[in-house]
């Protein structure tokens, strides 16, 4: 069986590096803040004493990274370490990036002796935690990783060569940021009216729009829980990230930017580490601040 290396067990990456462990892959992992490291060893799996290691023993190496800045670090780039880290092994990439960065990263790999993969995934902590995760991947031998992905997601689709993930990433993030908006939106209406949110709730949940994702935000807009699944910060990157690939292709992105505003609005108040339903608290913002319009100026439709 491949020995694998997993860096990075932050809200997703923990859960994703449990079920690998679980599943019997020999694996080693590292973490900068090393208590993440606990539960993934009491699952079986090697406590590395720096991402040196990692590459040392595992062929290989999955990283689920917040930002370019880390996997430049662990990967030692423009150091004369980096070849040693890359050369024969296998670097997966599992964290939202820049498309051209990704390019970039992989020719450099290659270049070096490795082989480089995007594997971004669509999914927050909980199908994290259940391992029912979606994998995009791009580059590399794809079909020589299904068997290690397949602890983690229950479907892996080939998405054409890097950095084909990532876009495709970004094309299923824009439909999540937007939806996701739009029914903290519809809360917010309920509310501005007196109706019922319980009943809101239900009639969405048995409505033809519902979805796993609506169900579990509804769920929290409805108890106020934004117990973080997927970081409202982490949103606003990705949105950014999206909205510079649109503008790249000339693409118009109406509704993403009025998105990319309110998550904007939501992390300046405080609310980043928060879900991403909580861009409620924005709209409440900008309601309690709205004009009100004058009779003759009232909307029309």
């Amino acid at each position: 069986m491949v020995q694998a290396g997993f860096i990075g067990l932050g809200v997703m990456g923990q859960p994703m590096a449990l079920n690998l462990a679980r599943s019997g892959v020999p694996l080693v992992v590292w973490n900068r803040t090393a208590d993440r490291c606990a539960p993934v060893a009491a699952a079986g799996a090697r406590v590395a004493d720096g991402p040196a290691e990692v590459f040392a023993r595992a062929e290989v190496v999955l990283l689920m990274l917040a930002d370019e800045p880390a996997v430049d670090t662990v990967l030692a780039r423009g150091t004369p370490d980096f070849g040693a880290r890359c050369r024969g092994r296998t670097v997966v990439q599992m964290g939202t990036m820049p498309a051209p960065y990704s390019a970039a990263l992989a020719a450099e790999v290659e270049a070096a002796g490795g082989s480089y993969v995007e594997a971004p995934v669509s999914g927050s902590r909980g199908p994290a935690e259940a391992g029912t995760l979606v994998a995009m991947v791009s580059g590399g031998d794809v079909e020589h990783l299904r068997p290690l992905l397949a602890p983690m997601c229950s479907d892996i689709v080939d998405c054409g060569p890097v950095p084909g993930a990532l876009l495709m990433k970004f094309a299923v993030n824009l439909h999540l940021i937007t939806m996701v908006t739009g029914l903290a939106e519809a809360y917010s209406f309920a509310e501005a009216h007196k109706l019922d949110p319980a009943v809101l709730t239900r009639i969405l949940a048995a409505g033809p729009m519902a979805s796993q994702v609506s169900r579990a935000k509804a769920a929290k807009l409805l108890a106020g829980d934004f117990t973080v699944q997927a970081a409202a910060l982490d949103v606003l990157k990705n949105n950014r990230l999206i909205a510079e690939a649109a503008r790249a292709a000339g693409v118009a992105s109406p509704l993403l930017d009025v998105c990319h505003a309110l998550f904007g609005e939501t992390v300046e108040q405080g609310h980043g580490a928060e879900d991403m339903a909580a861009v409620i608290r924005a709209i409440r913002t900008r309601t309690t601040n709205a004009p009100t319009p004058a009779p003759d100026r009232q909307p029309q439709l």
